[in-house]
């Protein structure tokens, strides 16, 4: 046995202990052959060589590990609960989230130990204590099933995402094309594209938040553009305006769903430095770009 296969099995022998409250060691045996008979039982079965070290009966350990579950579980919402007390601030408001929706958020809750998915957490009590009617029942749900790697990619796009004051929505710009004439039917003309892997962010980051119903499946089209028409996205700090110096401008991009929407509020991210740039550089040609920090 390697100095790596011992150390695992030393740690499973940690979690198992953890999860049980009793302790997991090998059953002893004298006959070291494999093939002996003693290793296997009546019924032709191999015999297990580890077993659960405790005198007490099946039940009385049933009842333990839900003992330690419920500690557990209990930790878990008094961390979140506590997380949410710091986050909220200090300002006049008579509203309360409604009863059932609180009874929904406990339940899915309490099974989050990761400190960083239990801030995710807090700060959605935090913000339906706020504006109740903020997050969805389906949002919670969502969260409950999410990883810490899931909810890294979610922070990645988050900060590549601009919001839209007028549909009230996020979406991710990928670039755009000029609309062809009716001499240039068969052409889809002048196509820019950004390269979103030059900003960190993986194809499989967002095929993840796809997955996760964050974001719709298929690129977006906008509505035809004429000159002078304008469109403000809004980042964490800072707004850009773009407008298109010439007709039959189309902009293409990746739209977070309503889900998308009430989770990315959790993230308070700034703009992608290196998507920054690349929108500069990829729009600067056909659109007039003006940056400005958010009041």
């Amino acid at each position: 046995m390697t100095v790596k296969t011992a150390q695992a099995r030393i740690n499973l022998a940690n979690i198992i202990e953890s999860l049980l409250g009793y302790p997991v060691t090998k059953v002893p045996n004298n006959d070291t052959s494999p093939s002996s008979e003693q290793s296997y039982n009546t019924k032709g079965q191999v015999k297990p060589l580890y077993h659960i070290n405790s005198e007490h009966p099946l039940l009385t350990r049933a009842k333990q590990r839900h003992d330690l579950l419920a500690i557990k579980r209990q930790q878990n919402i008094e961390a979140i609960l506590t997380k949410a007390m710091e986050f909220c601030p200090d300002v006049a408001s008579n509203k309360h989230p409604d009863a059932d929706w609180v009874e929904h958020f406990i339940a899915l809750c309490e099974d989050t130990s990761n400190s960083s998915m239990q801030a995710l957490w807090a700060k959605i009590l935090t913000g339906e204590t706020l504006s109740p009617g903020t997050f969805s029942i389906k949002s919670l749900q969502t969260l409950k099933h999410m990883t810490q790697r899931e909810a890294d990619s979610l922070q990645k796009c988050v900060s590549l995402s601009g919001y839209n004051e007028k549909d009230d929505s996020h979406f991710i710009l990928l670039g755009f094309y000029k609309k062809p004439s009716l001499f240039d039917l068969l052409r889809k003309g002048n196509k820019v594209s950004l390269n979103l892997g030059k900003t960190g962010i993986s194809f499989p980051d967002i095929l993840t938040l796809m997955d996760l119903n964050l974001l719709y499946r298929k690129e977006i089209e906008s509505a035809v553009l004429k000159a002078g028409q304008e469109l403000t996205l809004s980042f964490l700090s800072q707004k850009v305006t773009l407008k298109a110096k010439n007709s039959d401008l189309v902009l293409s991009y990746y739209k977070f769903t309503q889900t998308g929407d009430e989770l990315s509020k959790l993230i308070r991210f700034p703009v992608n430095k290196v998507y920054k740039q690349l929108v500069n550089t990829a729009l600067e040609g056909e659109f007039d770009l003006a940056w400005h920090p958010t009041k």
